[in-house]
Order: structure tokens, then C-alpha cells, then sequence
């Protein structure tokens, strides 16, 4: 899988609250005016039983500490209801509980430098107004990637940025019913950015290479590529939504020696956050980048050109591919692994050509 080194990742409660409390004191205001009525309503042998040995009548249920109907139906008290003590006090307390374990180092981080906690404290939360708000992503077939397990999902990549691999990281985590984790393969580049490379490192993505995808896979993580890598992500807008080639078939032989299914991706809205219209590459070549984008309104408008366009995403989890059937050797066949990349990659494009005819338009 040496070509995979390129491959960049990419208000009900108050008003349940106030029936309560109207109900606490329509039940004290029976309680003290209306006793009459209340032992009117007890059984006629248990007031006998009461007046015949001296003691005070019991209605059943309370010697048990059980509430009669009437006192379980006026609900909880105050200090009892869902609200009490939670709210805006318990956010705040919890947040606390987190800076403080920031600051003691009292967290966990694994080998790969994945911090679970800050990843669905801090990182989702940030990422998910982008993914439910701007873009309004649209996700189809999660339940395809197991519960539990390995998976290596493999999509198409685009967008000028990666925008799409943290989107889909969001999709499986906020839609998956396990709430599974995606940990993305990256190229080298992230790991020698600052700070992204922190946070990349912290989000759980790793480098894509063939060691590290098969240790997680095996280990039961849900793993995902992008096999086109720069050459999917910076194509020209004229070729959006054509899928660049997959490489020499290294996800592929990873997934048949970790024995994990496949699960194709195909995303259909990142094409057209970033328009391509050119590509500056001696700007590229200066930078050490593998490309330099020219769109519409990038590098023209300054920093106001990098704020991607709002347009419309639809991810569309495919039925997953076995590999678990295959003998150990089978990731030794290059016409296997040629075979089912090219099936890899045919779903991914048949899928994309269906979501682009199902698209009524590309911003709603």
C-alpha cells in the first residue's frame, strides 16, 4: 500500500415542570380541606378493621411506603423532578470536570495519539453546526458498516479540502445506532502541518499506510481511505463527480488480511464547495504543496474566498463487500485485488451518477 501515503483524509420539560407543581398543590389543598372526603373514599373494611381494634385506619399501600393513586399522580416534588439539579448547572459541572482533567493529564489517549474524550466533547461539537447546519448532510445506509468489528470504508474524495472526510467522520459517529468512531487514514501532509497536525492526531486519524490500517482493523475500529487521494481532491470542476484512479489496490489487500468487509462511500456535495477553475502550480511548487487552487473567489477575495460554499451533501453508506471468505493468501493475488478494486470503485461511481439524478438542485 505504498501509494496510500498520498492519500489526504481527509421547551417540554419546563412546562412538564409547572403541570407538576399545579398538581403538588391542588393535592396539599385537598390534603388539608378535604380529609373528609378521603376517608370517604377508603375501603369500607379497613375503617371497620381500624374502629374495631382502636387504631388509626391505613389504607393499603402506604404501610408499605408505597403512595396511594391519588398522591403518585400529582408527580414528583420539586426536588424530585427531572430538572432538579440538572440543567445549566450540571453542563457546568461537567465542563469543569473536564478542564480539570485537561489540566491533570487525567485523560486517556491511545498509541495512535486518539483522544476519544476531546474528539466527542470539543471536536464533534465543533464540526457538527458545519455538518447539520451549513451543509445539511443527508446519510444513507449507515446500518452497512457493522456494529462491531472491523470495517475499512472506502468513498470518493473532493472538494479542494478535506472537508469531506470530516464530514463523513461526523455521519457515523451522530448516525451509526453502535455510535461507531471512523479513524480516517491520512496523507503525510496533515502530520507535518502545526497544530492540524495536533488536532488530526487527536481526532483519531493516522497515517495511511498499510501497518497502521491493519492494526486498527484488526483491533475492531471502523477504518476510512480515500484511494484517490490528491488526485481526486484537487481535479478541476470540469471533471467533478468522475472518480480518479484507486491506485494499485493496497486498501483492498489490507482489508483481506485483517479479514474486515468493505463498505463503500460515494459523497455527492463536496465537489462544489470549492469550484477548481485553475490550478497555480508554480505557487504549488514553491509552498511544497501538491497543488494550489485557483476558484471563483479564491485567492481574489483573500480570506473571505476560503468560506465554502453552502451547498447541499448527500453520504450514501453501499452494501459492504466480504473478505472474510478468502484464504490468507488471497492478499498476495494481484488479480484479486485488482478485481475487487475495480468493484470498489464501479459501486462508488454508480452510486454517485444515482444521488446526482436523485439532486433537485445543488444548494437544496
Amino acid at each position: 500500500m505504498a501509494d496510500a501515503k498520498v492519500i489526504p483524509f481527509d421547551d417540554d420539560r419546563a412546562r412538564g415542570n409547572v403541570q407538576r407543581s399545579a398538581g403538588q398543590r391542588s393535592g396539599r389543598r385537598r390534603s388539608a380541606a378535604g380529609g373528609g372526603r378521603r376517608d370517604r373514599a377508603e375501603p369500607a373494611a379497613v375503617r371497620a378493621a381500624g374502629a374495631a381494634d382502636g387504631r388509626e385506619a391505613v389504607v393499603p399501600g402506604q404501610a408499605s411506603g408505597v403512595e396511594p393513586p391519588a398522591v403518585r399522580a400529582s408527580g414528583p416534588g420539586p426536588a424530585e423532578g427531572p430538572g432538579a439539579g440538572g440543567g445549566w448547572e450540571q453542563r457546568l459541572a461537567s465542563g469543569l470536570a473536564f478542564l480539570r482533567r485537561r489540566v491533570t493529564g487525567e485523560y486517556e489517549v491511545d498509541e495512535f495519539g486518539y483522544d476519544r474524550e476531546l474528539t466527542d466533547q470539543v471536536l464533534m461539537t465543533l464540526l457538527r453546526p458545519l455538518y447539520e447546519k451549513y451543509f445539511r448532510v443527508e446519510v444513507k445506509g449507515v446500518e452497512n458498516i457493522p456494529a462491531q468489528g472491523g470495517a475499512l470504508v472506502v468513498a470518493n474524495h473532493s472538494g479542494t479540502l478535506p472537508l469531506d472526510g470530516l464530514m463523513m467522520q461526523v455521519a457515523v459517529h451522530d448516525n451509526h445506532p453502535a455510535q461507531r468512531h471512523l479513524r480516517l487514514l491520512a496523507a503525510d501532509l496533515v502530520f507535518v502541518l502545526p497544530v492540524v497536525n495536533e488536532l488530526a492526531r487527536k481526532a483519531g486519524h493516522t497515517l495511511a499506510c498499510a501497518e497502521d490500517a491493519e492494526r486498527l482493523l484488526r483491533r475492531g475500529e471502523v477504518v476510512g481511505v480515500m484511494p484517490e487521494g490528491f488526485k481526486g481532491i484537487g481535479k478541476p470542476f470540469g471533471d467533478r463527480y468522475k472518480l480518479q484512479r484507486f491506485g494499485r489496490g493496497g486498501f483492498v489487500s489490507t482489508a483481506l488480511r485483517a479479514g474486515v468487509p468493505i463498505v463503500p462511500c460515494s459523497i455527492v456535495g463536496a465537489e462544489e464547495i470549492y469550484p477548481m477553475i485553475g490550478n497555480a502550480k508554480t505557487v504549488a511548487r514553491v509552498l511544497g504543496l501538491p497543488y494550489f487552487p485557483v476558484t471563483p473567489t479564491f485567492p481574489w477575495l483573500g480570506p473571505l474566498g476560503a468560506v465554502p460554499l453552502p451547498t447541499k451533501w448527500t453520504i450514501q453508506f453501499g452494501e459492504p463487500i466480504a473478505t472474510d471468505g478468502y484464504p490468507a493468501e488471497a492478499a498476495e493475488d494481484p488479480m484479486l485485488m485488482f478485481n475487487l478494486t475495480d468493484q470498489v470503485r464501479e459501486q462508488i461511481q454508480h452510486t454517485l451518477y444515482k444521488l446526482l439524478v436523485q439532486r433537485r438542485s445543488v444548494f437544496f
